[in-house]
């Protein structure tokens, strides 16, 4: 077992002749397309004995999405509701996105939660004095690899996420928040896409953890039923979404196009099972004269591409990891897949 987190591997899927979709990518292909927009990562690994003991194993962390600044409109939508997202209320309501977003395993929400209210209060002295804040952080359950009897993540590290966030490049795959998580019967994580839609660019995040491994499809190929994936004991595990666009969108029609999101999964192969949480935020980065209507087919488009390409990128960037109990979910292997696109003449 490695001392920490292992490296991502090698280069992304479009660049070996795997292209989703028929829209264009952004110059990097992530959600950093959309000016303004960061992400960092803080990765929580260690080998320690189980409680009470000791902390035991820890395959996990936290990723927060930084939007170029606040409030900004947004609009939630799910899929399949078994997890969380906290403030999604409150958006539904005003339809303002007030914080980053904050992505981390289930057990640690509280936990963030209190880390972003630090960090809110010291961009703004007024948090806590004469304004408010509800956080957005979401979840997906890492159990399977980390020891969830613990709460690893610290509020420090949250933070540190915030304060660590870059545009692209940033790290996919086993990092952050994906650390021990696991999608379509692979090692899953944090992945991201971006398209683009005539003149404005739609770029995804997601915190994939759902699926089994037989339903895996990648650019129309069933290339599960022809691996050897390792489901989990129970299939579900769910998926956060966060989409981002620089177009001019009002908060009911960011909704409709989180929705879309639950699409681009669809097409790697999820049927959101029953314990499985598909829940989807979008925010746009520009006032102005929104767009409606048919308006908004393009980005509806872009949505679905970007957020199916969003998860192959964390299963081909996600290596073998070990985790708690000895459990081993391995990364895609690359070669296989290869050749069964190429099988099917779906490398370009």
């Amino acid at each position: 077992m490695p001392d920490g987190p292992p490296d991502p591997r090698g280069p992304r899927p479009r660049e070996l002749g795997i292209w989703i979709g028929e829209l264009d990518p952004g110059p990097s292909n992530s959600i950093g397309d959309v000016a303004g927009v960061r992400v960092g990562h803080v990765t929580v690994w260690r080998d320690e004995p189980d409680p009470p003991d000791g902390r035991g194993v820890a395959r996990t962390g936290v990723t927060a999405i930084v939007p170029p600044a606040l409030p900004l409109p947004a609009g939630v939508a799910v899929l399949n509701g078994a997890g969380e997202l906290t403030g999604s209320h409150e958006i539904r309501e005003w339809g303002l996105l007030e914080t980053p977003v904050y992505l981390t395993s289930t057990h640690a929400v509280g936990r963030v939660y209190d880390g972003a209210i630090e960090v809110a209060v010291r961009g703004d002295p007024l948090v806590g004095v004469e304004e408010f804040v509800i956080p957005v952080v979401g979840e997906c359950d890492d159990g399977h690899l980390s020891d969830a009897r613990t709460v690893h993540v610290e509020r420090d590290e949250v933070g540190r996420a915030v304060e660590d966030a870059t545009g692209w490049p940033f790290a996919e795959g086993a990092v952050g928040a994906g650390t021990g998580m696991s999608c379509l019967g692979w090692k899953g994580g944090v992945g991201s896409a971006s398209r683009v839609a005539v003149e404005h660019v739609v770029g995804v995040l997601v915190l994939a953890n759902f699926g089994s491994s037989r339903q895996l499809t990648i650019a129309g190929v069933p290339v599960g039923r022809e691996l050897d994936g390792v489901d989990r004991p129970k299939p579900g595990g769910s998926c956060i979404a966060v989409v981002a666009t620089d177009a001019p969108i009002g908060s009911a029609s960011l909704e409709r196009i989180a929705r879309r999101a639950g699409l681009g999964l669809a097409r790697t192969g999820s049927v959101a099972h029953h314990g499985s949480g598909e829940i989807f935020l979008a925010f746009s980065t520009t006032r102005g004269d929104a767009l409606e209507g048919r308006e908004l087919d393009p980005l509806f488009a872009a949505t679905v591409e970007a957020t199916e390409e969003a998860v192959l990128n964390t299963l081909w960037a996600a290596p073998d990891v070990t985790g708690r109990d000895g459990r081993l979910q391995r990364g895609l292997p690359h070669d296989e897949v290869l050749d069964i696109l190429r099988a099917h003449g779906a490398l370009r």
